[in-house]
């Protein structure tokens, strides 16, 4: 059986393939009509029939309604005499009554007009006793009307109860003859239909000859020309005297072969500079970006793909890029190159770790490049992001959360822990022990105090709230600093050293955040330096450098130096990150990595960097440098 549908199929198509183009075209046009003619006869003579329909039904549950009135009296008189004459007048009065039947409430006929006739005696719906539709409700008084087809066309029953003081005296069943106007008309207009059908149809099939006779040749000609265009011979024109559409298509033709010649002449030379204009573009994207064929062969790469891969000194290009990318890529992204250049995948999303050349990590994304109809794979766009950074970010904050957890849950315990044991056991415990225990809360909740400040002081100023600046006495700052921090270094055995150039003129700024800066970088400062160690606050004006452009404004420099256990290299640069903790690698006391964030976000906001000399064992030097308030 396949096989017999398979060789039909295959006969319908080379027959198809045997006929011309203008054939195929007046094939078409005339099934098109023909399609066209067919679905308007259908609608016209249906929507005739279902309005003949329509005004049948109407008028025959009007009709039944009205007959039900004059007879329902009469039938429940016992009046049936009064009933037959009533009947047969009405039934000789129309010829839009077909049958009329009267049976009481358990359905047999009493009477019937006309009883007597074959066809009646012959239709399914006339029996002695009367069989009621399905549906039919005795107690309702509405009628109900049904249609069914005879060889006379279609019969409109209606059967409406005979109720009298709400008694169901039995029912009235009336067939109405179809109307012959709606008749009439449907009939008229399917044959209008036919013909005007016949006409088009000769119409099409004249037509079809004539464009056959007309068209055939200077298509010929146009399939030859378009050929010759599709090899690449721009010289190829056509030279028919034609006018109307054929003829301007010809000129058409023509026009487009004299451009495209002309083109091919420029076009080298275009396409040269329209590749240079697309690899300085992709040159200068930040991410990386190499665009490769099906084959996996290299087309384009820009300078930041060639860095992230260290492919600096190796020509990729016309290359196959897996050859050439680091083993942890190649073995990612492999399987998903090979389905994207099979058309079975549009893009894909990857993050590696790299740990060669350098340890960085990267997200690649691969993108399918589709051709003009956007149908077929004609490349795939890999671009590589560094994302090295946001990862440390990302690693910088988990690391923060963590701390701030656990700087949160010690004093928490303790705070918890003290307080219970003075409330359960207050009264046994020492005057000592409590002042003790209470001390222990303070200090607890000074660090909880700090680490909330600490985290709402970096907010702030992340946050781009606007501060005022204006002339600040920066040797008040330092003094107010050093009294707070008196008690604390003579705690710890440590000596504060202040060297301020007097006069020292006032700078540019907000005396609260210089404030904060001072105070977290000596308090830094006292942090890491034991005990027999020192930490000075030197202020005083730089001489101005000379400076060919502009004149550059006075400044005032303020060191903060120690003797403390100093910072390592690798740690220099990462100090002023945020959730950097530089005691996470000398383990000793606690902080929360922000304060020296806050002091560089605060130098930011005054137009100038913090710096710092360190050396560990030996001690550290910050500085920074303000502009002279004028």
């Amino acid at each position: 059986m396949l096989a017999l549908v398979k060789t039909i199929r295959e006969t319908i198509a080379n027959w198809w393939s045997d006929f011309t183009l203008q054939t195929k075209l007046l094939a078409v046009a005339t099934l098109v009509v023909s399609l066209f003619m067919s679905g308007l006869t259908f609608w016209a003579v249906n929507t005739i029939q279902q309005d003949a329909r329509m005004n049948d039904t109407r008028f025959g549950r009007d009709l039944g309604l009205l007959l039900a009135a004059n007879v329902t009296p009469l039938i429940a008189d016992h009046n049936l005499t009064e009933v037959a004459q009533f009947s047969q007048r009405f039934y000789s009065s129309t010829s839009s009554v077909r049958y009329m039947l009267y049976a009481d409430e358990t359905g047999k006929i009493f009477f019937g007009i006309p009883f007597w006739d074959a066809e009646v005696k012959n239709s399914l719906t006339i029996k002695r006793r009367i069989q009621l539709p399905e549906d039919y409700a005795s107690d309702s008084d509405k009628p109900m009307v049904r249609q069914h087809m005879t060889p006379d066309g279609s019969v409109t029953d209606v059967f409406v109860p005979l109720i009298a003081d709400k008694k169901y005296l039995g029912v009235l069943a009336i067939g109405i003859n179809p109307n012959q106007t709606a008749v009439i008309s449907t009939n008229f207009t399917r044959d209008v239909t036919i013909a005007v059908f016949i006409t088009i149809w000769v119409m099409v099939i004249l037509a079809g000859v004539i464009n056959a006779l007309t068209i055939t040749k200077p298509i010929k000609e146009l399939l030859v020309g378009v050929k010759q265009i599709a090899t690449g011979n721009f010289k190829q024109r056509i030279d028919l005297p034609l006018g109307g559409e054929l003829g301007e298509l010809i000129l058409s033709f023509n026009d487009m072969a004299e451009r495209l010649e002309s083109y091919e002449e420029q076009n080298i030379e275009e396409l040269t500079a329209e590749k240079a204009k697309l690899e300085t573009l992709v040159s200068t994207i930040a991410d990386g970006a190499v665009l490769i064929d099906n084959n996996m062969q290299v087309i384009l790469v820009n300078p930041t793909a060639k860095r992230i891969f260290s492919w600096e000194n190796d020509e990729v290009v016309g290359c196959n890029v897996l050859h050439h990318l680091p083993p942890t890529v190649q073995m990612e992204i492999s399987r998903t190159l090979y389905e994207m250049a099979a058309g079975e995948c549009e893009s894909a999303e990857f993050r590696i770790a790299l740990n060669q050349p350098t340890q960085r990590t990267i997200r690649i994304l691969l993108t399918t490049v589709l051709d003009l109809q956007r149908e077929s794979v004609k490349g795939i766009a890999i671009t590589v992001q560094d994302i090295t950074r946001e990862v440390e970010l990302n690693e910088a904050k988990s690391q923060f959360i963590s701390n701030v957890s656990h700087e949160l849950r010690t004093p928490l315990f303790n705070i918890k822990s003290f307080i219970e044991t003075l409330h359960d056991y207050g009264e046994d415990l020492s005057i000592e022990e409590r002042q003790e225990f209470l001390q222990t809360v303070n200090h607890e909740t000074d660090r909880l105090t700090r680490l909330v400040n600490d985290v709402l002081d970096l907010s702030k100023l992340e946050s781009g709230r606007n501060y005022n600046f204006d002339g600040v006495d920066l040797g008040q700052a330092i003094e107010q600093t050093l009294r707070t921090y008196q008690l604390n270094a003579k705690d710890k055995g440590i000596e504060l050293i202040q060297d301020v150039t007097s006069p020292l003129p006032s700078v540019l700024g907000n005396y609260d955040l210089l404030l904060q800066v001072l105070a977290n970088l000596v308090g830094n400062a006292l942090k890491f330096t034991q005990a027999g160690g020192k930490v000075a606050i030197r202020a005083y004006q730089l001489d101005p450098k000379p400076n060919n452009s502009h004149k550059q404004s006075p400044q005032v420099r303020v060191e903060i130096a120690d003797t403390g256990i100093g910072i390592a290299s690798e740690d220099q640069q990462a100090i002023f990150d945020r959730f950097f903790r530089v005691e996470n690698r000398v383990h000793t006391l606690e902080g929360t990595g922000l304060g020296l964030s806050i002091v560089r976000n605060i130098m930011e906001r005054h137009h100038s960097k913090i710096h710092l000399v360190s050396e560990v064992g030996i001690g550290t030097t910050f500085w920074f440098d303000l502009t002279v308030f004028e």
